[in-house]
């Protein structure tokens, strides 16, 4: 049974399709894939992901710094980022935000200042964000809420129900991934209980975060099936439904 889906944040400029990206693209659309947002993590990233969208018609762009490259941020990036952003396949700014997991990641305020500039621009064309938030999640509530006019996601949500309600007030979709399949997920099933569905996007972030049954192999657009199927078993409703509406949320984010 094909589901159609909507990649709300995948990384297919990723080293790990090099060897057979084109013929894992041409696949998606046998798999019922009605779009796919590719997200920028670097400058290079961000390049390739708009020459996706100029060889595939369903795929979208987001470009932006990954807070792992802010120390490469300068005037120069913000302003290649304006250039790209005029492709009008680019749909959003990111992949946005914070992460406090690394000890070797840029200093917080080096990354507080890239994420706030960042956010400006998405002020400034009117494009929502696709924010990376790992143990940020305090800060990134604060940078948030001083953008009160920008809306987005939070990708891939690790936070808590709390931390939700709040993103949620500010406007924001939450973003799923395979993580929602995994034996110790109870925390991200309380988010995907609490989360209206009206509010929630369902994403790869391939080749990483892959469901079960696939956890630890390359992830692949078309397993989204197995992350909608446990968020209607959640929700306590159809996949069918579940995919008609995060379609639509996706749709709606873009403004497509």
């Amino acid at each position: 049974m094909n589901i159609s889906i909507f990649d709300a944040h995948s990384h297919y400029d990723d080293e790990e399709f090099d060897e057979d990206r084109d013929q894992v693209i041409k696949e998606l659309k046998d798999h019922d894939i009605v779009g796919v947002l590719n997200c920028g993590s670097s400058i290079e990233g961000s390049r390739f992901s708009v020459k996706l969208t100029k060889k595939y018609d369903i795929f979208y762009a987001a470009v932006g710094i990954h807070p792992e490259y802010a120390y490469k941020f300068n005037d120069d990036t913000i302003k290649e980022l304006r250039e790209l952003a005029k492709n009008k396949k680019v749909r959003a700014i990111g992949e946005i935000g914070l992460d406090y997991y690394y000890r070797e990641n840029p200093s917080r305020d080096v990354q507080k200042a890239v994420f706030i500039r960042q956010m400006e621009l998405a002020r400034e064309l009117n494009l929502p964000v696709i924010i990376h938030d790992r143990e940020a999640h305090e800060d990134t509530l604060n940078i948030i809420k001083q953008f009160k006019d920008v809306i987005g996601e939070i990708h891939c949500f690790s936070g808590s129900v709390e931390f939700a309600r709040e993103c949620l007030k500010s406007g924001y979709y939450i973003g799923f991934t395979g993580v929602v399949t995994f034996k110790n997920a109870k925390k991200v099933i309380n988010v995907a209980r609490e989360v209206p569905v009206d509010r929630i996007l369902v994403e790869t972030d391939c080749p990483y975060m892959t469901p079960v049954p696939f956890r630890g192999k390359r992830n692949r657009s078309e397993y989204i099936q197995f992350i909608m199927s446990k968020i209607a078993e959640i929700k306590e409703l159809e996949i069918e439904e579940i995919s008609k509406i995060t379609i639509s949320n996706t749709k709606h984010l873009l403004n497509l």
